[in-house]
């Protein structure tokens, strides 16, 4: 006859999983990294080689690399910084008109280091829409054939785990931050470009590129209070979108969400969102820009690494954006130049840090793991305790 266990062992046992229950499961937290853009002004540019080692120190995984040099990507061979390769805008017209010059492309920038490069995805242009001409449709229509051109181009190689996009900016893109749930992709291109684009990343598994600067929609919009903007926590700073019912505390959420109704506006809602560029300035272009300054980078920094590494996603995307890059690496100090200009780096020219930001999230992913380490122990002992029985 088996054994039957005593209330006191049952209640032991339904505490330690009850216990368990309580843990941090494993989640899927967004992968953080930096853009970065060869300084052209720069008197005494960084060398390359030593950018990994400036990614490593700062605790980051990825970096999306803006303009794209052989040397740059060969220091990153044998590392654990996976890459976005971006396309420059200037070869979006040549690659959209044959197959051949992204072949061309690739086997420069690609076929040389992959897989001992961690190349991950490859972006068509940088907010290529913005660079172009006010209504020029014909730029626009460029985008997704070099986009395709490549995608073809990496299958010819036998390359298929490098996923092909492109980034926008949200602000020349979305309608409308807030509410959220209003948010639309801006017309004629919605239905030229956007609707086949997300169709294409259905299609093969790639992520939405868009870059989110609240400092941006804060400076347009005076009634966006300063505190919502940096993800500080008051009482006050709240957005309640009255559609959805769903209560916002941060700028960079709303943000985040609109592209997602946007998306689910055009039908293809469950397309994974990278933040490919999000920051907060430094210092200001312009004397009235008393708001880009140091403090606010670093509360608008910290806020965010915060809030990415706490694995709550957002409103209506609870799993959050997938990745998301911190614009920039270094600040681009130009000693020539007679106008002050905006700084976004996390690093100074010298490589030393700007801020006292701990970018690898690593505090609470170890609080994290002790905690699953004294769960073990307890049920390993409530174990025992009903063996003994």
């Amino acid at each position: 006859m088996a054994p039957s266990l005593s209330s006191s062992s049952f209640f032991t046992l339904a505490l330690s999983f009850h216990f368990l229950s309580l843990l941090p499961t494993t989640t899927s937290l967004t992968n953080l990294g930096v853009t970065y853009f060869t300084p052209v002004t720069m008197p005494k540019p960084p060398p390359q080689d030593h950018i990994p080692a400036a990614v490593s120190s700062l605790g980051l995984t990825a970096i999306r690399i803006l303009s794209p040099d052989p040397a740059l990507t060969r220091a990153f061979t044998y590392t654990n910084t996976t890459l976005i390769l971006t396309i420059p805008n200037l070869f979006v017209p040549p690659i959209a008109a044959n197959r051949s010059n992204a072949l061309r492309w690739l086997y420069i920038h690609v076929v040389p280091f992959y897989p001992r490069a961690k190349i991950a995805a490859i972006s068509v242009g940088n907010d290529f829409l913005s660079a172009s001409p006010p209504g020029a449709l014909s730029s626009a229509s460029l985008l997704l054939p070099a986009i395709r051109n490549i995608h073809l181009a990496l299958r010819d190689l036998g390359i298929r785990r490098i996923s092909v996009s492109t980034s926008f900016s949200f602000v020349n893109l979305v309608t409308t931050a807030f509410p959220p749930s209003s948010a639309e992709f801006r017309p004629p291109v919605s239905e030229t470009l956007i609707k086949p684009l997300l169709q294409f990343l259905r299609d093969t598994n790639s992520s939405f590129l868009i870059n989110i600067f609240p400092y941006n929609v804060y400076r347009l919009n005076a009634e966006i209070p300063i505190g919502f903007a940096l993800f500080q926590k008051h009482s006050f700073n709240f957005r309640d979108d009255l559609v959805t019912g769903v209560r916002y505390r941060n700028l960079f959420d709303m943000m985040v969400d609109a592209a997602i109704s946007a998306m689910a506006v055009a039908g293809y809602e469950n397309i994974p969102v990278v933040v490919a560029e999000t920051g907060w300035p430094s210092s200001g272009g312009e004397a009235s820009e008393v708001d880009a300054n140091p403090a606010y980078a670093e509360m608008y920094l910290k806020g965010l690494v915060a809030h990415l590494r706490s694995g709550v996603g957002t409103p209506l995307r609870k799993e959050g954006v997938a990745e998301a890059y911190i614009y920039e690496l270094f600040d681009d100090e130009d000693q020539a130049m007679s106008r002050p200009k905006r700084n976004w780096g996390i690093l100074h020219p010298n490589m030393t840090k700007k801020y006292k930001i701990d970018f690898s999230g690593s505090l609470r992913t170890g609080e994290g793991y002790a905690l699953v380490r004294v769960g073990l122990i307890f049920l390993v002992f409530a174990l025992l305790h009903l063996l003994s029985f």
